[in-house]
């Protein structure tokens, strides 16, 4: 089967512990991503790994009507994310178990028009994963989290990526925030980090930043806010944002897929777990906020 789009990482089960308390989130790339397309109408298709005690999200993925292809696994991927701070944009993540690096042969099979590669860290998709979709007639879409967020004795903690340039070489669109631009160019200013970026492959580069989202597309800017009511879920901002940028940009322009991409995390982010509210919602937001 041909899917519009298909998502590609690890389920994690996301222990938060902020000022209002602790709670345990089902999380990873591609819940919050797969959540996103099947609403948006998209014909959607979602690889991980888990463990069999969390299936309950396979099974409530597959009732959304998104065709799950799970890897059981001994263990799922467990992250414990600590707020210390009011700015959610601070935050320490421990890593606490894995599920495991994914090989070609979950991929080689299936066919979309897009794929978004949401890794957790290094070593989930590795270079021959990369390539692999890479044979495809289809966009492909990746978090730069995936590559240079490294499991350093049970942290997650950036680390400088040897394989920068062969993965981006693959890449059409590759979403980063304002924070994981700088290091990968050591530029503060977004703009030229965006611009920096593009040089190395990605015709499209998505920057999500505390206020909103920054979009670099062949050659121009495009940018919009985010406006949430009340900011509660900051925990899968990113796989939100770039799910819906590539999911709106396989039948419309960068600059309203950036529009589309600030209004549904706008209001992702005002509860925490994946986006689950009616796309008329969106279009509400969109009216009242982003066209003058």
């Amino acid at each position: 089967m041909n899917y519009d789009i298909a998502f590609i990482g690890h389920y994690t089960k996301d222990t938060i512990v902020s000022a209002s308390g602790t709670r345990v989130v089902d999380g990873g790339a591609c819940n919050y991503g797969a959540n996103v397309a099947i609403r948006m109408g998209l014909n959607v298709a979602v690889v991980t790994r888990l463990a069999a005690e969390d299936f309950h999200v396979v099974d409530r993925l597959r009732r959304l009507g998104v065709d799950v292809f799970a890897l059981t696994t001994p263990q799922s991927t467990c992250l414990r994310l600590e707020y210390p701070t009011s700015n959610v944009d601070e935050r320490v993540i421990y890593v606490t178990s894995t599920a495991g690096p994914f090989t070609p042969a979950e991929v080689e099979a299936l066919q979309a028009r897009a794929f978004v590669i949401g890794a957790s860290m290094r070593g989930e998709v590795d270079l021959e994963v990369i390539a692999e979709l890479g044979k495809k007639d289809a966009l492909l879409a990746a978090d730069v989290q995936s590559f240079i967020r490294v499991n350093s004795n049970g942290v997650l903690v950036p680390e400088p990526w040897p394989e920068k340039q062969q993965v981006m070489a693959h890449l059409d669109v590759l979403k980063t925030d304002a924070v994981e631009a700088e290091l990968l160019t050591g530029e503060t200013d977004i703009r030229i980090a965006a611009q920096m970026i593009a040089d190395l492959g990605p015709s499209e580069v998505v920057i999500t930043h505390r206020d909103g989202v920054l979009v670099y597309a062949r050659g121009q800017f495009h940018e919009a806010g985010f406006f949430p009511e009340k900011l509660v879920g900051r925990s899968g901002r990113g796989d939100t944002c770039i799910a819906s940028y590539v999911a709106r940009r396989l039948s419309t322009s960068p600059a309203e897929a950036t529009i589309w991409a600030a209004a549904m995390t706008s209001l992702k982010m005002e509860a925490e777990g994946p986006f689950c509210r009616e796309i008329n919602e969106v279009e509400e937001l969109i009216r009242r906020k982003y066209q003058s």
